[in-house]
This record gives structure tokens, sequence and C-alpha cells, in this order.
């Protein structure tokens, strides 16, 4: 795992490499965070965190913004981010990566075993693993 200061360093040089940064976000730390969300339940509390960690990438991708009256830098407010990253939040992607997760299981069929996964009457009998 890298250290705090090697993150923020490799996180400058994808920054500088990309000229379009957004594809920033949506090539390199969007697959990352959402690796295997497909399969896995989230709380509340849990989509919470994950909106704080996407508008936090976001707040360092577009930098800050000078107040038109001050004239000072300020940092940039979540109506902004969504404005100017016009992709759904990261909850709705993983949101709808699990229900396209769900399809692909349902059309498995019953000869692969996908009917059961999704909690089904597979009409066998069920064991109680007691010999």
């Amino acid at each position: 795992m890298l250290s705090f200061g090697a993150e923020s360093f490799v996180f400058q040089v994808a920054i500088q490499k990309f000229k379009d940064q957004d594809t920033v976000y949506g090539t390199i730390i969007l697959p990352v965070v959402l690796y295997g969300c497909e399969t896995c339940s989230l709380t509340r509390r849990e989509e919470r965190k994950l909106r704080v960690f996407e508008n936090m990438a976001l707040r360092r991708i577009f930098g800050r913004r000078t107040n038109e009256v001050t004239g000072e830098w300020r940092r940039l407010y979540n109506e902004e981010l969504n404005d100017l990253y016009s992709s759904p939040n990261i909850v709705r992607v993983i949101k709808s990566r699990r229900m396209r997760w769900a399809g692909h299981v349902a059309c498995l069929g019953e000869e692969m075993g996908g009917v059961e996964g999704l909690g089904r009457e597979t009409g066998g009998k069920e064991t109680t693993g007691e010999t």
C-alpha cells in the first residue's frame, strides 16, 4: 500500500498526464473503487462514505475556484462538482452494476445454478446438514 505522500504524487502525475480531467476519475479511480461492488450490499453509512470519497477526489481533480466578490480561493461546493462531472454519482453506478449482475445471474438459467443465487424456488429438497 502506498503512503499518503506517494498516493498524492501518483494522483498528481495522473492528473497531469490526462488532458481531460474527467478521464482521470473515470478510468483510474472509479474502476478501483467499484471492483467487486456488484455482489456486496451497501448500508446507508457506506453509501455516504462513498459519496464523500467521490466528492473529495473530484475536488482534488477540479481544483479550487475564486470567489467572485472577495477574490479569495475557495473549495468547490457539491452542486458545482455535480455540474462539472456530469456522470451519475458512485452510488448510482454501483446500484446499476448490481442490477446488471443480477440480470446476468438470472439469464444463466436453472442448468447453471443461476436461479438459486436469486433466492427462487428450485423444486428440490432442502438439506439441513445433519446425517
